[in-house]
This record gives structure tokens, C-alpha cells and sequence, in this order.
């Protein structure tokens, strides 16, 4: 690998960017960085100027001397690039809306990357993330590829396991929450525990021990209600039942909730859509804020209101595993990698979010060891629906995608479930040309969305 490194990030207008560049310079001076280049599509355009002339401000308030490129030419900016990030969104936030709105109006969970929300984001993302394989393998083949696009296990699986890239590690924000804020419900620091996880990405499982090897699960458990213990802030704090918890022995991550306590998160979901529109709705007025925001010639630095989107510090985890890779550091993170039996009940092959090490190697896998019985069979349930939602996504098959709904755990089955199904698919018709068949027949029996701002922005053209 080069002294000097370049980094290409796919999505550079998000308003994360600028918690990435954070994350860049604090490891300055174990990573020399040489240029960053962010890219972005037309619709994204605005965005990224703003987004990049503040990044620029950023280093240019150091003295590294990183020059920052903005470009709509993927690439262009892929050439011989060392690391490539993902962070975008196919669609865009109306995409999420849609994803949203569509089963909130069915009386379902609409949910960014759980149920069927999350199906449709990996049905949007799957294919555009071969197209970005396919550039690197002509235009970058040595770089690795730090994906933590969601629904981020399923695109890290399609990227190792359907597309050959096998330098892929994927990243969720939730872990950090968790390592981050459970440790003072149990009066430690982080330096005084270690850390066990293991799972999917967005059901995974942990454990926790003190310096001496004492496991202090059972004393996290106890306190796994109390304020601020490592939620995201975009998921409702329903209180675990402690008993549950105390019997696996395992602390679950902040999305079991949606399977745990499935009517109680329903029926605050329902609510919430009724007052205050979908998450996506509020995320878009944040977002709005953020780039007033970034606009300021003033600003050179991360603004706090970032802390309020929920993947707060995904970008900061993807600056460290750079540094890992780049360093050889052998650095404790949680990833999706390749399980290779590190979890006895998942293939080898598939991909899982787990404690792993992190070196120029890449991720090497931590041993769980034997998973108890209904861990083991909710677990398995929910690789199965994965594997027919990437299925779906790569070859347009709509029976594949009508598995993947019928044993998604918070998708209703019956009637409800295929008009969901077929309205999402034909509200997304622009972001599907793999299932152009399938909807050119649903519109052929007149099947179209009925949530009234979904219309309005697919009048819109959106």
C-alpha cells in the first residue's frame, strides 16, 4: 500500500461527511492521507458542494495540506484509489418515505432497515453496489471497501459472497452506542471491559466482561432499561423484559426491540406516523437544518446537531478500521465479515456482525461459541430471509421477494403483506429495473401506491 493514501467516498454528500473528515484528521498522523474525493450523483449535486467546500474548511483549519475533490464521475475519482466508504442512499430520503409511509398505511412497521422498509432499501442498493464492484475491479483492485450503505450486513454479503470482492468490511453505528454507553450504567470505563458480540447487522447479540475475566452480563442486564443505555435516538426505548434477557444471558441490540416487544414498537410506530409523519419526514427537516448549517463559510468543524441523525458515529468506526487495515493493529472492532465459523449455526460463507480483529489481513472473526436454542433459531430465520432478499435483488425474482416477506418476523402475512409488496414495488419503479416485468403488470391491473404523500411525490417525479 502507498506512504500516501487516497480515499474515495460514494455518498460524499451526506451530511455525515463531515463526522468522516473528523474521524480523518484525528488519525492524521498514523494515516497521511493525500487526497479525498467524494462523490455523488446530479440529484445530490447541491449537497455535495456544500458538503465539500466544508470538509476542505475542515483540513484547511489544520496543517495537513488534504485536498479535497467533489465530482459527479465515479470513476474518475476511483482511480487508484487505497479505500473506498459507501454511505448513500438510492433514492434519496423521498425513498425512505416511501418505504415508510407505504407499510405505516397498511397498519405495519415502517422502519428504515427492518421489515419490509429494509427489504426494499437492500432491493434499491444490491444492484448499484455491483456497479461499484465492478468499476474498482478495473479501476482500483487493490483498494478495500468500507461499506456502511444500509441495510449493511446484506450489502456486505453481496458484495463478498454474489460479487467476488472479498477486501469488503461492513459497519453499524450500533455497536459503538452500546460499547460507548453501557459501561457507566455499570460504573466502568470502556478500558475496564471487554467487549463479545455476535449475530446479524441489526440482530446481534453481547456480552461483557471485567479486566479479570468476570462476567458481568447478568449486572448490564439490570440496568439495560435505565436512560441513555446505548439506544440510537431513532428507535423508541420499549423497556426489555429483564427475565427474557437474564435466561439467553445475552444482551440484545437496540432493533430486537422490533421483534421482542413487536405490538408495544407497532402501536409507538403507528402513533408517531400519525403525529409527527415517518422518520424519514423528521430526519429530511434535520437534514435541512445540518446544511443551513454547513453552508456557513464560518464553520469548519462538526457541528453538534449531527448527534441527532441515528447513525451518529458510523463514520468515525469506518475512519478507525481504515486505520486498522492501513496499520496492521489488530484492533478489537465489531464488523460484517465473513463468518467462517466463528457462529456454529450460519455457513461459513455468510456473512455476520461480529466481534472481530481488525489488521491489514482484514476481519478475522472471534469464536461465539455454542448459541442457545432461541437465539439460534431466530438467528437462522433471519439469515434465511437475507439470503432471499439478496436473491431478490440481484435476479428480480418477485416469488423470491414474497419469501423474503412471508418470513420477515415484523412483516404481516396474507393479504396486507402482497399490497404492500406491490405498491412498494411500484412506487420504487425507477430504482427497479430488475423487477420492470413484475411492475409493468401490477400497473397493467391498475396496482399503485394510496398513501396520499407517496402520490404526491411520485407526481413529483420523485
Amino acid at each position: 500500500m502507498k506512504n500516501a493514501i487516497k480515499i474515495v467516498t460514494i455518498g460524499g454528500g451526506s451530511s455525515y461527511t463531515p463526522e468522516l473528515m473528523e474521524g480523518f484528521i484525528k488519525r492524521y498522523k498514523e494515516m497521511p492521507i493525500k487526497e479525498i474525493w467524494l462523490v455523488d450523483i446530479e440529484a445530490g449535486k447541491e449537497k455535495l458542494e456544500i458538503v465539500g467546500a466544508l470538509a476542505q474548511r475542515m483540513w484547511d483549519a489544520t496543517n495537513y495540506g488534504v485536498k479535497v475533490y467533489t465530482t459527479l464521475n465515479r470513476q474518475e475519482a476511483l482511480k487508484d484509489a487505497d479505500f473506498v466508504t459507501t454511505q448513500f442512499r438510492v433514492g434519496l430520503l423521498d425513498a425512505r418515505i416511501k418505504d415508510e409511509r407505504i407499510p405505516l398505511s397498511y397498519g405495519m412497521l415502517g422502519q428504515e432497515t427492518n421489515g419490509a422498509g429494509g427489504i426494499f432499501k437492500a432491493f434499491r442498493t444490491i444492484p448499484v453496489m455491483k456497479e461499484i464492484v465492478e468499476d474498482m475491479k478495473k479501476l482500483c483492485p487493490d483498494a478495500w471497501l468500507i461499506n456502511f450503505t444500509n441495510p449493511s450486513g446484506m450489502i456486505t454479503e453481496a458484495v463478498i459472497k454474489h460479487f467476488g470482492w472479498k477486501k469488503c468490511i461492513g459497519l453499524c453505528n450500533v455497536p459503538v452506542h452500546a460499547m460507548m454507553d453501557e459501561p457507566k450504567l455499570i460504573h466502568k470505563e470502556l478500558a475496564d471491559l471487554t467487549y463479545q458480540f455476535a449475530g446479524l447487522n441489526h440482530f446481534h447479540w453481547h456480552k461483557v466482561f471485567d479486566k479479570d475475566g468476570n462476567d458481568l452480563t447478568d449486572e448490564l442486564i439490570e440496568h439495560i432499561n435505565d436512560r441513555d443505555a446505548g439506544t440510537p435516538v431513532n428507535i423508541f426505548e420499549e423497556p426489555y423484559n429483564i427475565q427474557l434477557l437474564h435466561s439467553m444471558h445475552a444482551v440484545p441490540c437496540s432493533y430486537h426491540r422490533y421483534y421482542y416487544m413487536q405490538k408495544e414498537m407497532l402501536e409507538h410506530s403507528l402513533d408517531d406516523f400519525a403525529h409527527n409523519g415517518t422518520r424519514a419526514e423528521q430526519v429530511k427537516r434535520t437534514e435541512h437544518e445540518l446544511f443551513d448549517l454547513y453552508k456557513n463559510p464560518d464553520l469548519h468543524e462538526k457541528p453538534a446537531q449531527l448527534a441527532k441523525r441515528g447513525g451518529a458515529y458510523y463514520s468515525d468506526a469506518a475512519c478507525e478500521c481504515i486505520n486498522a487495515i492501513y496499520n496492521n493493529k489488530n484492533t478489537h472492532m465489531i464488523v460484517s465479515t465473513e463468518n467462517k465459523g466463528a457462529i456454529s449455526c450460519l455457513d461459513d460463507d455468510s456473512i455476520v456482525e461480529i466481534s472481530c480483529l481488525i489488521s491489514a489481513q482484514g476481519a478475522r472473526p472471534l469464536a461465539w461459541g455454542k448459541m442457545p436454542s432461541s437465539m439460534k433459531g431466530s438467528l437462522q430465520l433471519m439469515k434465511a430471509m437475507e439470503e432471499c432478499v439478496i436473491e431478490a435483488a440481484i435476479t428480480g425474482d418477485y416469488g423470491k421477494a414474497l419469501e423474503a416477506f412471508n418470513i420477515n418476523p415484523v412483516v404481516e402475512n396474507g393479504r396486507n403483506s402482497i399490497n404492500v409488496l406491490n405498491e412498494l414495488l411500484v412506487a420504487h419503479e425507477k430504482y427497479l429495473p430488475q423487477f420492470k416485468t413484475t411492475i409493468e403488470k401490477l400497473k397493467e391491473k391498475n396496482i399503485y401506491p394510496k398513501d396520499k404523500v407517496v402520490v404526491d411525490l411520485l407526481n413529483a417525479g420523485h
